[in-house]
């Protein structure tokens, strides 16, 4: 069924009443600073449908996640000449590798809608074109819990969902009001439930779902830990991710660990970060994994800053993660022109040294191998401590 479209104006309202976290001062354009405090009441999270039974001997599966994509600004002239599937060309052996396939969707798939006012960029792209692209990819599951899902309003919300729907896709961190945005989305592979969850930790503040408004789901410790917890009851694996961060830089916000700790606290086995469009450190926290910037994957800028980014592999099975694999690849748009590859050689080998290297103050050691970045999620973490005080 077709999500019912409503015109509704954004506005930006004052937090609800009775939430116990609230985002301090911007630090920057399209970051807000972590919640002041953290309640311990747990929010209680949307319900979700009970899922369908599984085969009685499940094999282990790779899950795959990228980082941001947007086939327009920039790259709009390629993708009306070469096609919207030429984006993910030079990367489909490795998306092909993955049982599950998710990224950041970055601005509505969309014709229509009224521009966002007093936002210096705004992006959209034609819903018949890139839906089917992406799932010609292989994209099982995309998060709509970014800075760019309501540039064009409402009305560009229901068209992208409606697109993602009618090509299969699920989308996650985005809806027609809170409870929907934080809606979890279930995919099945190999006998294996995976749950996925999305939050938005970027301005600006009217792109935030309420209780009755549209938008993305914001950050809430609380929030994300009830929302993780009912979802591992239902599901094998959690992946959770947050758009969040500072752009162009390998710096930690503050909050990002506190945020993605507390998600693996609460039963996730897989955080994925986007929005700073450069690779950021991995850690190893209790028996999940921390990717806390996939970077860009497929982007329509020009930007000097991100250059290279990575694929990740993620191997599963019931008992929980078991490997990472990292692919590094080459985003430099005026050498690849919006159709991301593979590094090869010394050139990937770099890159993998440059994600050991954050990742080492995180206390994580990867390993190097072929050009690609390792870390074996099977051995028991010594890393045992939480965020609980």
């Amino acid at each position: 069924m077709k999500i019912h479209r409503a015109f509704v104006a954004l506005i930006v309202l004052s937090w609800l009443a009775g939430c116990a976290t609230a985002p301090g001062p911007a630090t920057e354009a399209g970051e807000p600073a972590a919640p002041a405090t953290v309640a311990k009441a747990a929010t209680p999270a949307p319900a979700i449908e009970p899922p369908s039974p599984l085969p009685a001997q499940p094999r282990p599966i790779r899950i795959t996640l990228v980082g941001d994509i947007m086939l327009g600004g920039s790259a709009s002239e390629f993708m009306q000449r070469h096609g919207h599937d030429y984006a993910f060309a030079g990367v489909a052996a490795e998306l092909a590798r993955g049982d599950v396939v998710f990224g950041n969707l970055e601005g509505p798939l969309t014709d229509g809608g009224e521009a966002f006012p007093e936002k210096e960029y705004l992006f959209r792209t034609p819903p018949g074109k890139v839906a089917p692209a992406l799932a010609g990819a292989g994209f099982d599951v995309v998060s709509l819990a970014n800075n760019h899902t309501l540039d064009y309003g409402i009305t560009g919300l229901y068209d992208t969902l409606d697109a993602l729907y009618d090509t299969g896709i699920r989308a996650v961190g985005a809806g027609a009001d809170l409870e929907r945005a934080r809606r979890a989305a279930i995919v099945e592979a190999g006998g294996h439930r995976v749950g996925f969850l999305a939050y938005s930790n970027t301005f600006p503040e009217a792109f935030w779902a309420e209780p009755e408004r549209p938008g993305t789901a914001f950050g809430h410790l609380h929030q994300v830990r009830a929302d993780v917890a009912a979802l591992r009851e239902r599901v094998d694996t959690v992946v959770v991710s947050f758009h969040w961060g500072r752009e162009s830089t390998t710096e930690l916000r503050p909050y990002q660990p506190l945020l993605a700790r507390g998600a693996i606290d609460a039963g996730a086995s897989i955080v994925a970060g986007h929005h700073p469009h450069v690779l950021q450190g991995i850690e190893r926290y209790r028996d999940g994994v921390i990717l806390y910037s996939l970077g860009n994957f497929t982007f329509g800028s020009y930007s000097e800053n991100a250059r290279t980014s990575a694929i990740a592999h993620v191997t599963v099975d019931t008992d929980g993660p078991r490997t990472l694999e990292l692919v590094p690849i080459d985003v430099y748009n005026p050498e690849v022109l919006f159709r991301p590859v593979p590094l090869e050689g010394e050139a990937a080998t770099a890159v993998a040294a440059h994600l050991a290297e954050l990742s080492a103050p995180l206390s994580t050691s990867l390993q190097i191998d072929n050009g690609r970045a390792w870390l074996d999620l099977e051995t028991p973490n010594a890393r045992a401590a939480t965020t609980e005080p």
